[in-house]
């Protein structure tokens, strides 16, 4: 540090910096000049060299981590803001890594406190709320610097719109676009610091890539994780008000950033916004403002770069649908004098806006984060004083933190969100990874866990009644409950539900919706909306459109209007347009889709149950050499693996108990009778014969056969049913069996074929005799089980048919390892009573052979009886 120091100080002497202004070991060779003039011409954007940044970049190379992050802290501290803005871009990429991914820096999504404790806590530590980074954060805002961000980097939907000169709906873009001059390369959003550096934060996590070893870490145990909680928890607190920066300057807290005015004029989705504290500062004097009134624009940044960089992933046909009416003509107008100005049509670029589709899957990890979001900001919302939780309350004189804790939900996360669910359902694989996106969704649906009287909870399990007070929320996320419920449908009726991780989901869902009193305000906010217009004149004349952004973000907000059908229509018509169609989730389509639901449910449980009954007959009936491996395995009579049985008993326990509450929770719902799910069972077939086997696939009979319809294949592929498939062809020319010697099996079938060869007369002559003699070789040399055999297939039908099959001997049987070991065993039971290897042979080929004889009179005696 000391090192470091000196040659700091040396640098900010005049003679020294005049001296090393032009220094060639700060350049490349190629760039060496003799002269500043000369030097200026050849790098316009490097007329002032940092020595400062060329020390820190080299240090970043030389140095320990723990070292550069304590050098760091010194130079924050001693150094002023007209030095420190030139290293804040660059150690703002060291910190969180480039843009397009390339550059990894600190690598936070990886960094963990149990595989990496020091450089974890020194992470933590310096990029804390109240740390060294946000200190030089702080110090640089108050001199108003701003820092360019390419809008190549946003989220596909508002790039686009950039690009197409649409100003986008959020004021996070507002008097910031900044177009390149002539001959320049893409365009850029001037930020003040605080925005440059929470852009970058959030947009790590969805352009860094965790390295291949960090996998197995806990997304909620990385670094990355637990710092967007202490930011949420420091600008949007629960208690108490926004803590005031910790700056340096004498002049107290650093102002608001100033807007700016754009080079060119721009359509808006919106009319532009102004900040909550610039609206709340001109109704009250400074004296008696609140201290958090000075603040609050941080906490409005850091919500809307949070939602617009991890929200804001979807198509714009999407984005386009949700803009009212009035901000569609404005864009129209916009576009008609943009091409008549040009003298050409803007067809080109409209059709590119109109093509563009975001190709953005969000990674498991992301979700989780919003879910952090999600649960905060339900938290802040709820932390409201009693008092000012009606909006009639109120006024002037309250806190704009209170304030925008009452509009943050609605009026930043509610649209974003809805679109972002919407793509993760219709987007998301059909495995257990859902979880994430099922867990994020119920989050927000249920405000009332988040809230201060959640403590006074009981420990009943039994669910708790939802209370009345949380009725405006459902009717005002009317669509996050019914339209999304309506999308997990969908994809329930696709998975299999046998598997324990898809039943859960589905309980899951079902028991969050089944709460008491929560389905009878979804159906009161579904009623209010199908309310008809024409029953109260006065509303003819209005446009259900999204509140109008003009002002401030709360000022915007119309007056308390006691009319909850018209907020309900508000609501549904600003997420999904004027011509939407609605399907109630409590209409005749949702519930037959509930139906199939309970129908698929009931199959699930009968093939979990058959599944555990056919794998305890199947341990239950091994001898005991199977347990050491010599018992074959009988693969015709299997389920298709899953998860089910990779997990065991314990799972089939668990699915079961599942799948039940999931299905009593759905009959809670919808109101489905005993006596319909009996129909439903009947109807679905997952009754057993009078044999106690499952029946067939569902299936057709053609010409060639049986035809499997959709049904049948469906409920194979699920497990639900099954064919009895059984080998059909030569048993000699089976696929070698692991309870066989391969080679010793190969090696008897040469043997047993060039006898069959050799002596084929001799054995047909023998077995086509009518005496004892005859059936004894009949007995032996050919397969008394092929003429009962069935073939299901015409194909193998007609080859059986055309082949004729004459006596033959077998010896597979000697190759397997259950036949060699009982020999080994007799022979060993023999010489404890002293019996010789010879005579035990004689004695087994004797024992074998009057069994052999009982089984011929046996066979032959059967036969009589069939005649």
């Amino acid at each position: 540090m000391t090192t470091f120091r000196r040659r700091v100080a040396e640098w900010r002497s005049p003679s020294r910096r005049q001296a090393t202004l032009w220094a060639p070991q700060w350049f490349p060779k190629t760039a060496i000049v003799s002269g500043p003039q000369e030097a200026a011409m050849a790098f316009p954007h490097l007329q002032q060299p940092s020595f400062l940044l060329a020390s820190l970049k080299a240090d970043s190379i030389n140095k320990p981590f723990a070292q550069r992050c304590q050098d760091l802290v010194k130079v924050i501290e001693d150094f002023p803001a007209k030095e420190l803005h030139t290293i804040f871009p660059w150690l703002v990429e060291s910190i969180f890594g480039s843009l397009d991914g390339v550059l990894v820096g600190w690598n936070l999504r990886s960094l963990h406190g149990r595989m990496s404790p020091v450089e974890y806590s020194i992470a933590m530590e310096f990029l804390d709320p109240g740390g060294p980074m946000m200190k030089l954060v702080y110090k640089l805002q108050a001199e108003d610097y701003k820092f360019d961000f390419p809008v190549t980097f946003l989220p596909g939907p508002v790039k686009a719109s950039i690009q197409e000169r649409v100003l986008p709906d959020s004021p996070l873009y507002h008097n910031k676009v900044q177009f390149p001059p002539t001959g320049g390369l893409g365009l850029n959003l001037a930020l003040n610091p605080f925005e440059y550096y929470m852009f970058f934060f959030a947009l790590s996590l969805i352009t860094q890539k965790p390295l291949p070893g960090a996998l197995h870490i806990r997304t909620s145990d990385c670094a990355y994780f637990i710092l967007v909680d202490r930011y949420l928890s420091w600008f949007l607190p629960t208690e108490g008000s926004v803590l005031p920066p910790l700056s340096s300057s004498p002049g107290g807290p650093s102002p608001s950033p100033a807007p700016r005015t754009p080079a060119m004029p721009f359509a808006s989705y919106g009319l532009h916004h102004t900040s909550l504290l610039k609206r709340h500062v001109s109704h009250q004097t400074s004296v008696n403002a609140d201290p958090a009134s000075h603040e609050i624009w941080r906490s409005e940044t850091l919500l809307q770069v949070f939602v617009e960089m991890w929200l804001h992933h979807y198509s714009l046909e999407m984005y386009q649908k949700m803009q009212s009416p009035h901000a569609k003509l404005e864009v129209l107008h916009y576009r008609l004098s943009v091409s008549s100005a040009l003298h050409s049509p803007a067809q080109p670029s409209l059709q590119a806006l109109h093509a563009y589709q975001e190709s953005f899957t969000p990674t498991e990890e992301h979700v989780l984060v919003v879910r952090l979001l999600l649960k905060h900001l339900h938290a802040f919302s709820n932390s409201l004083k009693p008092e000012q939780v009606s909006p009639s309350a109120h006024s002037h004189a309250t806190s704009p933190l209170e304030e925008f804790k009452r509009a943050a939900v609605p009026r930043f996360v509610q649209q974003k969100l809805y679109l972002f669910l919407q793509h993760c359902f219709g987007h998301w694989p059909l495995d257990a990874s859902f979880r994430a996106v099922l867990e994020m969704w119920l989050s927000y649906l249920q405000p009332w866990r988040y809230a201060p009287e959640k403590q006074a909870q009981s420990s009943d399990c039994q669910p708790r009644c939802v209370s009345d007070r949380w009725a405006p929320f459902v009717q005002e996320n009317l669509l996050m409950y019914t339209k999304l419920f309506v999308g997990f449908l969908s994809r329930a009726l696709r998975t299999d539900l046998v598997s324990p991780k898809n039943a859960l989901m589905v309980f899951r869902v079902a028991k969050v919706f089944a709460q008491p009193n929560l389905a009878e305000m979804i159906q009161k906010g579904e009623q209010l909306f199908l309310e008809p217009e024409l029953v109260i004149p006065h509303r003819q004349h209005r446009l259900f459109t999204a509140p109008p952004f003009t002002g401030s973000f709360l000022s915007s907000w119309p007056p308390a209007v006691t009319d909850t059908s018209f907020k309900v229509k508000s609501h549904v018509y600003s997420l999904e347009g004027q011509d939407c169609k609605y399907t109630p989730m409590f209409g005749p389509e949702v519930r037959t889709l509930v139906l199939r639901l309970a129908q698929l449910i009931t199959q699930a449980k009968q093939t979990a149950k058959s599944i555990s009954d056919q794998c305890g007959e199947s341990t239950a009936g091994r001898p005991f050499l199977s347990w050491l491996g010599f018992c074959s395995t009988d693969t015709n009579g299997c389920y298709p693996a899953n998860d089910l049985d990779e997990m065991g008993q314990d799972s089939v326990r668990k699915t079961d108990e599942y799948l039940e509450k999931a299905l009593e929770y759905l009959c809670q719902m919808f109101r489905l009778s005993e006596a319909q799910l009996a129909r439903l069972a009947l109807a679905a077939g997952t009754t057993r014969d009078e044999n106690g086997k499952k029946q067939l696939p569902d299936c057709i009979v053609g010409e060639d056969g049986l035809i499997l319809t959709p049904l049948g294949r469906y409920q194979i592929i699920n497990g639900l049913r099954r064919f009895d498939i059984e080998y059909q062809g030569d048993s000699e020319l089976q696929p070698i069996r692991s309870y066989e010697i391969a080679s010793l099996v190969r090696m008897l079938f040469r043997l047993s074929s060039a006898i069959n060869h050799r002596f084929a007369g001799q054995m047909a002559a023998l077995c086509s005799r009518a005496d004892f003699l005859g059936s004894f070789c009949r007995y032996h040399l050919t397969e008394p089980g092929l003429a009962s055999r069935h073939l299901l297939s015409p194909v193998a039908r007609g080859y059986a048919a055309s082949r004729a099959r004459g006596p033959r001997l077998s010896l597979r049987f000697l190759g397997s390892y259950r036949t060699l070991l009982s020999l080994l065993l007799a022979f060993f039971v023999a010489s404890l009573f002293r019996i010789g290897p010879l005579p035990c042979a004689l004695l087994l080929m004797l024992g074998y052979l009057l069994y052999a004889v009982a089984m011929t009179l046996l066979t032959e005696r059967s036969k009589l009886h069939q005649l």
